[in-house]
């Protein structure tokens, strides 16, 4: 308690009901929730496993993790969870799996899943502009807002005020009802099932409001209508909780968050206390001041001002430019004078940007007046299309029961097997209670499906077998799975769509990077 100020410990001390943290900007508030979490153990007396605390990212729940390590005995902790939304939405499915719709062995599909999913829904329907991106990812969407404001297929029609949307909510219906035949969620569903399953089991709320003590919540104000649903559900009425956020703070009400949810609190919880957390850590008296200037155009949920003890601080310049390149080379000229004024290395130097787009014209700039710079962030290896592609496949061959993996490569290169066809296959799939892969090869498929369909299903079922033998009996798999690779079509596949040489030779980079992974 010594290393908080008298409002942190006012919040770290509340326990007694629904608490509102007002958390400015660098206010300190993943130390008042850490040490509320070790307060609780510590001094009353909570068990850990009776303790939740969520967040937004995996980065902040490991931060947190660390945090209350620190503070803490291991011992001691065993059994808290603290965990992201998502994470917390997974494992409640998995305990509750006989309340769902779903079987044990269930997938979670990504965007890039999801988008190919939505497509091929397109293509079967013949709707135009089935292969434009902007319209795909007009649907996706449109189909996360209604589930993340817990709208179903038959009620999305009442939202849309333009006929020509329609089109949109006919989809939401034709996504579910595949998505449940492949025995698989989507990202959305992570939050919005089990939130749908909390508010129709009054028995199971009763059993997970008496599992959970105490919640906790960080960045309370990027939750939207399903998270702020499931809150309430874990809560109960008796509202032992601590939420942590500001409002100023929102910026992704483009996916659905609501930072109006704040003030539904004070709504449903009567008795809600609110602490604000005020004083600024990080920051000069001149940047706040700057700060709270801009700040004071937003509609505000609460009012409050920032204060810091660190001084005034530098004059801040503000540099009119007349366009990117202008503004690009006025930055790495300002690095280059000020590194030989000041004699600074320069790791000590950073340029933040709104928009990837914008490093570009930058790097150009360092290069040209020879600067040593690291890009931070952009696309990770293995987030790359092409790599996933390929993990796919050798996920499938490495775990015959990974339906997700085969969702992600049955048509990729293109086999002809369209949405009605995999429906069938997952319907068939959930009836014998085996794998898609295992339902490749089942006689009883011939039944189900057209004859070329499943003649078509049948190889690629014979093919993965034939490489999970292959891979089991050659101690070096590369030669393998570049062989595989080149019996897929795969490489062809993907060069017809490379705009210029210089993506054909990354593609190849890339496909020979992946068995290079594989082998490690």
């Amino acid at each position: 308690m010594s290393q908080l100020n008298p409002k942190q410990q006012e919040a770290m001390l509340y326990v007694s009901g629904p608490l509102l943290v007002l958390a400015g900007a660098g206010s300190g508030k993943t130390s008042v929730i850490t040490r509320k979490i070790a307060y609780l153990i510590e001094e009353c007396n909570m068990p850990a496993e009776r303790i939740t605390a969520v967040t937004f990212t995996n980065k902040a729940a490991r931060e947190m993790k660390a945090r209350v390590s620190k503070l803490l005995p291991s011992e001691k902790t065993r059994g808290l969870t603290v965990s992201t939304f998502h994470q917390f939405g997974l494992q409640f499915l998995r305990y509750e799996l006989i309340h769902t719709p779903l079987k044990g062995n269930f997938s979670i599909m990504d965007s890039d899943d999801s988008k190919r999913l939505l497509m091929e829904l397109m293509m079967r329907d013949n709707l135009s502009g089935a292969e434009s991106r902007e319209l795909v990812g007009k649907a996706i969407k449109m189909i996360s807002d209604w589930k993340n404001d817990l709208i179903e297929p038959d009620k999305a029609m009442e939202t849309l005020d333009d006929p020509e949307d329609m089109i949109f909510a006919t989809l939401y219906a034709l996504y579910e009802r595949n998505l449940r035949a492949y025995n698989a969620v989507d990202f959305d569903d992570l939050i919005v099932l089990p939130t749908k399953i909390l508010r129709e089991n009054r028995e199971l709320r009763d059993k997970w409001q008496n599992r959970i003590r105490y919640l906790l919540v960080d960045e309370y104000q990027d939750t939207n209508t399903a998270q702020y649903e499931m809150i309430k559900y874990l809560v109960g009425p008796q509202g032992r909780f601590t939420v942590v956020g500001d409002d100023d703070q929102s910026i992704y009400a483009w996916r659905g968050a609501k930072p109006e949810n704040m003030a539904l609190l004070k709504e449903d919880f009567p008795k809600l206390k609110i602490v604000m957390l005020e004083q600024n850590y990080r920051s000069t008296t001149r940047i706040l001041t700057s700060a709270n200037a801009v700040i004071t155009n937003n509609e505000h949920l609460f009012e409050k001002k920032l204060w810091s003890d660190k001084g005034q601080g530098e004059k801040i310049r503000i540099i009119n430019c007349r366009n990117d390149d202008d503004e690009s080379e006025r930055v790495a000229k300002e690095i280059v004078t000020h590194k030989l004024r000041f004699g600074n290395e320069w790791e000590q130097y950073a340029v933040l940007y709104r928009s990837n787009f914008q490093a570009r014209m930058l790097e150009a700039q360092l290069r040209q007046l020879q600067v040593p710079y690291k890009l931070s962030g952009g696309q990770s290896f293995f987030a790359r299309s092409e790599i996933k592609d390929i993990m796919g496949y050798l996920r499938l061959i490495l775990n015959p029961e990974d339906d997700s993996a085969f969702l992600r490569i049955i048509n990729t290169p293109k086999r002809g097997m369209g949405p009605a066809t995999l429906e069938k296959l997952g319907l068939f799939s959930q009836e014998h209670s085996i794998s898609l892969l295992a339902s490749c090869t089942h006689a009883g498929l011939a039944h189900v499906l057209p004859s070329k369909a499943y003649g078509t299903i049948k190889e690629f079922g014979e093919f993965i077998e034939h490489y999970t033998r292959e891979l089991d009996q050659h101690p070096d798999p590369v030669p393998i799975v570049r062989q595989m690779i080149d019996e897929t079509g795969y490489i062809d596949f993907v060069r017809s769509d490379a705009k210029t040489p210089q993506q054909e030779k990354t593609v190849s980079i890339i496909l020979i990077c992946s068995t290079l992974v594989f082998n490690r």
